[in-house]
């Protein structure tokens, strides 16, 4: 049995990088408490949700590393991580990860900008005179 597991989380330009191991279930997150970082509570919600439906927030201590992006992205993409680190940790876990939707990888990527267009896809301003 491995003394900690790695999963890796990814949303739009964020990556983590999530380990956890037995624990009193301390989370920190690139050197920080988790409230430190993630001021908001609908991120601390969001990636608190695989420890909650697996009822696993008092046993496992979370080290995470992440990087790019936003915070929702940043947030998005630990509790991916959170879940695939769950999910090698014990595959138990997995029926109930899949069935909340914690495994899947939302793809949506923010589409480049064109040329001759102010954004993706709003046009220049045209003058009726």
């Amino acid at each position: 049995m491995a003394d900690y597991w790695w999963g890796t989380g990814r949303r739009k330009t964020s990556v983590a990088r999530v380990r956890i191991c037995q624990g009193a279930g301390e989370i920190e997150i690139n050197g920080k408490p988790l409230d430190d970082y993630f001021p908001r509570r609908a991120h601390k919600k969001e990636i608190m949700a695989p420890l909650l439906d697996t009822e696993t927030a008092d046993m496992y201590d979370l080290i995470v590393k992440t990087n790019g992006g936003g915070q929702t992205g940043q947030a998005e993409a630990v509790k991916l991580g959170i879940a695939r680190a769950l999910r090698k940790a014990d595959s138990s876990y997995e029926d109930i990860l899949k069935e909340k939707d914690h495994l899947t990888r939302d793809s949506r990527m923010v589409e480049r900008k064109k040329f001759g267009k102010h954004k993706a896809r709003r046009g220049k301003q045209r003058s009726k005179r």
